[in-house]
């Protein structure tokens, strides 16, 4: 099949999930409404709640959810086959995810800005929220853990991606405070710091920056995990304004500037996909496409992470009630771009099928090593874009991302831990300092308990990321889903994609028990056993909130 039909029919139904769904969600089912507050506003302090441009809100939406996993899930499903990768990418962004994620900005902003784990106290019971506030804390420290390995094996594989992933930085400094003054308009803003960015990225490939061998008995992957973590926990302390937004919001315009650039490359280079539709020819370590498609593929569909995001940084910043549509429904639409991408950089991007079948020899191969070469060989084909530079393109991109969702998920992790202070009357949790500490704490002591002086640690528990995941955005849409009924609208665009992610992620967990007895890795069999359990005793208590709420028992609706 030819590239650019896939690239037209996938961006043409992301435009009708924008253009059509999304409006009728809005004005259906959450009935926005302008003339109501918002937290940014009723809550303002100018650190977490502060009222925030949408373009701006939505650049830090985007790309604190555009990390390394909407490009490596697809990057290897398509082992399967381009087919199943790209329906399920398609439609999860438009009939799931985008729902998901403008519902829990929804549900937030009408209920001070609580995340969806504190909601859900509120809607269900202190039980629900106990056991999902664990499942959320797990999640959070899959991400935080493994992207900063992702990030610091970028570095040490692609020295020439450090200055301008460190620059950003600089620059998102310097773009906040002039955003924040007022001074200068945003669209002249904006150009100045994306020709910035792309000045580092050439600049890079002269300037590639490399830690020592070793120091203090630490690799370089372990040098630069410590970095980023250090780095984190400043950033997630700093009010919002001041990095956070602008460095996401620069991102996210690098972001779509990118994709331009493969979406062109695309059109130029006019490939043929040398992936098959359906791959008839698996390795023999490939485990079934049903369920394990859908958990493998996760953010390039949906994604429980979002729903944290939402509920948990976006909705503290939004200005009006209205930019909820925007910001969360085109953020997931952002991130099924992403995801598209990758399909037809990891697809179409290689010379031929045996090119391909040599990358995909066991289930796990591509991954973001298939993005960025195929990335960069469509590239190259469609306007002569020197491979070296192609590459180092597309790491800073992934690196970018990777960062953003790390410097948002420390910060939910904190806003967690404080949580969990305020719940339990520990009033050192509830401050700032000593709650990062805990959080960045917990994410280095995974890193180099389980794995020793490299760091790896996280990349332990990462197999359950997927389930995980999968199952978080079943819950945030059953708790979303409780709040539409409790308002006498009709549940269906959640409950329905919900019952369909908990069947799929339900069978994929119990596929993943077996697998780990079998293998004896008895701490995943227990991590996995202890999260499917907390899941279905959420679930099981939000049904019988919503049955309760069916009747017409609103008494435990919050303010």
């Amino acid at each position: 099949m030819n590239a650019i039909a896939l690239l037209l029919i996938g961006l043409g139904v992301f435009a009708l999930g924008y253009l059509v769904y999304s409006r009728w969600i809005a004005e259906r089912i959450y009935r926005l409404d302008d003339d109501r507050p918002t937290p940014a506003h009723s809550m303002r302090d100018d650190i977490d709640y502060v009222p925030t441009n949408r373009f701006v809100l939505w650049g830090h939406h985007f790309t604190s959810v555009a990390g390394a996993a909407p490009i490596v899930g697809p990057a290897i499903a398509v082992i399967w086959g381009w087919g199943p990768a790209f329906v399920w990418v398609v439609l999860g962004t438009v009939l799931i995810a985008g729902v998901h994620d403008f519902g829990a900005i929804w549900a937030s902003i009408r209920n001070r800005g609580q995340s969806v784990g504190a909601l859900t106290g509120a809607l269900v019971s202190g039980r629900a929220r106990a056991l999902f506030m664990i499942v959320i804390f797990l999640l959070l420290l899959m991400v935080n853990a493994v992207f900063a390995v992702v990030i610091a094996r970028l570095f040490v594989e692609y020295p020439q991606s450090v200055v301008p992933a460190w620059s950003a930085i600089a620059v998102a400094l310097v773009l906040g405070q002039l955003i924040r003054r007022g001074h200068i308009g945003l669209a002249w803003l904006s150009i100045a710091g994306v020709i910035v960015l792309y000045f580092t990225i050439w600049l890079g490939q002269y300037m590639p920056v490399a830690l020592p061998e070793t120091a203090l008995g630490l690799g370089q992957n372990a040098q630069w995990i410590l970095v980023l973590f250090a780095y984190a926990a400043v950033a997630s302390l700093l009010p919002v304004w001041v990095l956070l937004q602008p460095r996401d919001y620069i991102n996210g315009l690098q972001l779509f500037i990118g994709l331009g650039l493969l979406f062109a490359a695309v059109v130029l280079a006019n490939p043929d996909l040398v992936a098959p539709m359906i791959n008839t020819g698996l390795p023999d370590d490939i485990p079934p496409m049903i369920p394990l498609l859908f958990v493998t593929i996760a953010c390039g569909a949906i994604s429980g992470f979002h729903g944290l995001v939402a509920s948990g940084t976006t909705s503290k910043q939004l200005d009006r009630e209205s930019d909820a549509r925007f910001v969360g429904y085109f953020g997931a639409v952002g991130e099924g771009c992403l995801a598209l991408a990758a399909i037809l950089a990891c697809t179409a991007g290689f010379a031929t099928l045996g090119e391909w079948n040599e990358l995909y020899s066991s289930f796990g191969a591509g991954g973001l090593a298939a993005f960025v070469e195929g990335g960069a060989n469509l590239m190259n084909a469609g306007y002569g874009l020197p491979i070296a530079v192609g590459t180092t393109l597309l790491a800073v991109m992934a690196v970018l991302f990777a960062a953003t969702t790390m410097d948002t998920g420390i910060r939910l992790q904190r806003y967690i831990v404080q949580e969990w202070g305020q719940i339990y009357g520990i009033r050192a949790l509830v401050r700032k300092g000593p709650s990062t500490a805990l959080a960045v704490g917990c994410c280095v002591g995974l890193a180099f308990g389980a794995g020793g002086t490299e760091g790896s640690g996280g990349l332990v528990i990462w197999p359950l990321f997927g389930t995980t995941n999968q199952l978080l955005a079943a819950l945030t849409l059953l708790v979303v889903g409780l709040l539409v009924v409790r308002q006498g609208r009709p549940p269906w665009p959640l409950l329905v994609p919900m019952l369909g992610l908990i069947a799929m992620t339900v069978a994929a967990l119990l596929y993943q028990l077996v697998d780990f007895y079998r293998a004896g890795q008895w701490f995943l069999l227990g991590m996995d056993a202890l999260i499917l359990v907390a899941a279905i005793f959420v679930a099981l208590e939000t049904a019988a909130a919503l049955t309760r709420s069916r009747r017409g028992d609103n008494s435990r609706e919050p303010t």
